[in-house]
C-alpha cells in the first residue's frame, strides 16, 4: 500500500480488468493487505526478537585490504584471494562445505564478473562440485548484493544454507577498460549519457552544488584515518581478518619473496587536517577531492556463511548475528554519491525502527564529500558511524566492501556489546543500497 493509504495504481489496472466476482476477491485481498501492513511489528525489541526463522549469519570474515598496486596483494590474482577466504571460512565456521548449496560472489572489474574463475576458487578451496556459484555485479554495493541474494534464497526456501562474498583485485584488473564504450543510442540519452560520467567528476560537481568545503571533507577523512590507525594499534581488525601468505615482487629489486598478509596496508599514520590540505586537488583546478579525502585503490576479499536460525542450532553452529532485511534505491546518476541518503530510511522501515534505535552505522567512504552530506542529511550521530574509520583509511576494493562491512559491523558490535547496526553504500549510475543487522 502506498503512502497516505491510497492503493497502489496496479491494484487499480487489475481491477478494471476483471469481472464482479474477481472485483469481490480483490476487494478482499486489499483489505487483508491493508490489516497486514497495519498490523507489522515495530520497534528494536521485535528486531530483538529470535525466531527458528531467522537468517542468521555463522561466520564473516576477510583478507587484509591492501593498496592496489603497491600493496601486498598486488601480485595476487582476485581467484586466489577468494579461495584463501573461502577455505579460512570453512576452517573457522566448521561446517561441513557439503551442505552448502550456493555461493553468491560480488564482483566489479572482472570480464563477466568472474563466473568461471570464481567457481573453479570454490572448488579448490574444498567446497565440491554439488555446490552452486554465481558472480554478480552492483558495482560498490556487489557485496552486500550477493549477500542478500543468499539471504533470501534461504528465506523463500530456495536453499538452506548459503555463502555471500566479494572480492576484487583493483591492482590487476582497475582501469579504462572496466567501462565499455556507450552506443550512439545510449549517448543520445542525456540521463543515460550521464552514467559513465567518473565517479570523482561527478563527486566534485555535488561537492560544490551541495556546499560541502574541502575543509569539512579534509575533517571528516583526517578522522577515518586516526579511528583506523587507532583500532589497528589496538587490534581491532584481528578478530575479522584472516591472513594469507603470497608471492611479492619486491618494485626496487624485482625479487620474488613469500610474505605473510595480515593486516591492512592503506592505514597512514599520523594524517591530519593540515597534512590533507597540502595535497593537490585531483579533478578539477581549485577543487576539493583529492586522493587523501576519497576511498583507496584496494585488493581483498570477504566472506559471510548464512543459514536459518533453527538450521545453525541443528548444526551446532555458533550464531553471530542476524540479516534482518535490506533496501536498493535509484537516485540521478549524477548524484550517485546520495544513495545512502535514500536507501537507509527505507531499509529502516522495512526493520520498522527509527534511526535512534541504531547503534552503529557502516557506511562505505566512496568519497568524503557523500559522507559529509548524507551524514548531516540523515541526522546521524557521527560517532556511530564508521568508529574504525572506513575506506578513506583502509580502501574500498569495489566487490568485497558490501561483504567485508559485515564482519566490521558484527565485530565491532560484539566488542562494544551493542546489538543493532546499518550498512550501506552509494553506487556507481546513481543508486544506494542498505542493510539492518543485528548482533546475537
Amino acid at each position: 500500500m502506498s503512502k497516505g493509504g491510497r492503493l497502489p495504481p496496479w491494484t487499480l489496472q487489475i481491477s478494471m480488468l476483471t469481472a464482479s466476482p474477481a472485483q469481490e476477491r480483490l476487494s478482499q485481498v486489499q483489505s487483508h493487505l491493508a490489516s497486514s501492513e497495519a498490523d507489522i511489528p515495530r520497534g528494536r525489541g521485535n528486531i530483538l526478537r529470535k525466531s527458528p526463522d531467522d537468517i542468521v549469519v555463522t561466520c564473516a570474515l576477510r583478507t587484509p585490504i591492501t593498496r592496489g598496486g603497491k600493496g601486498g596483494f598486488k601480485d595476487t590474482a582476485a581467484p586466489d584471494l577468494l579461495a584463501h577466504t573461502f577455505k579460512s571460512l570453512i576452517s573457522k565456521s566448521g561446517i561441513d562445505p557439503s551442505l552448502v548449496e550456493d555461493i553468491s560472489v560480488g564482483n566489479v572489474l572482472a570480464p563477466g564478473s568472474g563466473a568461471t574463475e570464481f567457481r573453479a576458487a570454490a572448488l579448490v578451496a574444498g567446497f565440491p562440485e554439488t555446490t552452486a556459484l554465481n558472480s554478480l555485479n552492483r558495482q560498490c554495493s556487489s557485496g552486500l548484493q550477493a549477500c542478500v541474494v543468499i539471504a533470501n534464497a534461504i528465506r523463500c526456501g530456495m536453499i538452506d544454507i548459503g555463502v555471500g562474498a566479494g572480492v576484487e583485485s583493483m591492482s590487476s584488473q582497475y582501469g579504462p577498460g572496466a567501462v565499455s564504450e556507450f552506443s550512439e543510442l545510449l549517448n543520445g540519452h542525456q540521463e543515460a549519457k550521464n552514467c559513465k560520467v567518473p565517479m570523482g567528476v561527478l563527486s566534485e560537481q555535488m561537492a560544490s552544488d551541495r556546499k560541502i568545503t574541502r575543509e569539512a571533507q579534509d575533517a571528516f577523512a583526517a578522522r577515518s584515518y586516526q579511528r583506523a590507525e587507532a583500532a589497528q594499534k589496538a587490534g581491532k581488525f584481528q578478530e575479522e581478518i584472516v591472513p594469507m601468505k603470497v608471492k611479492w615482487v619486491d618494485p626496487k629489486t624485482d625479487e620474488e619473496k613469500e610474505i605473510v598478509v595480515d593486516k591492512d596496508d592503506g592505514i597512514r599514520s599520523g594524517m591530519s587536517v593540515e597534512g590533507l590540505a597540502k595535497i593537490k586537488s585531483a579533478f578539477k583546478e581549485g577543487g576539493s577531492i583529492h586522493a587523501g579525502n576519497a576511498s583507496q585503490v584496494s585488493d581483498g576479499a570477504a566472506a559471510v556463511l548464512l543459514m536459518k536460525r533453527s538450521t545453525a542450532e541443528g548444526l551446532g553452529q555458533r550464531v553471530v548475528g542476524k540479516f534482518v532485511c535490506s533496501s536498493v534505491v535509484g537516485v540521478k546518476p549524477l548524484l550517485m554519491g546520495i544513495g545512502p541518503w535514500k536507501a537507509i530510511p527505507v531499509a529502516l522501515e522495512k526493520a520498522g525502527i527509527g534511526k535512534e534505535e541504531v547503534d552503529l552505522w557502516e557506511i562505505n567512504e566512496a568519497f568524503a564529500s557523500q559522507c559529509v552530506w548524507c551524514v548531516k542529511e540523515l541526522g546521524l550521530d557521527e560517532s556511530k558511524v564508521n568508529p574504525n574509520g572506513g575506506a578513506i583509511a583502509f580502501g574500498h576494493p569495489l566487490g568485497c566492501t558490501g561483504a567485508r562491512q559485515v564482519s566490521t559491523l558484527f565485530n565491532e558490535l560484539g566488542r562494544t556489546g551493542q546489538r543493532v547496526g546499518v550498512t550501506s553504500m552509494c553506487v556507481g549510475t546513481g543508486m544506494g543500497m542498505a542493510a539492518v543487522w543485528v548482533k546475537e
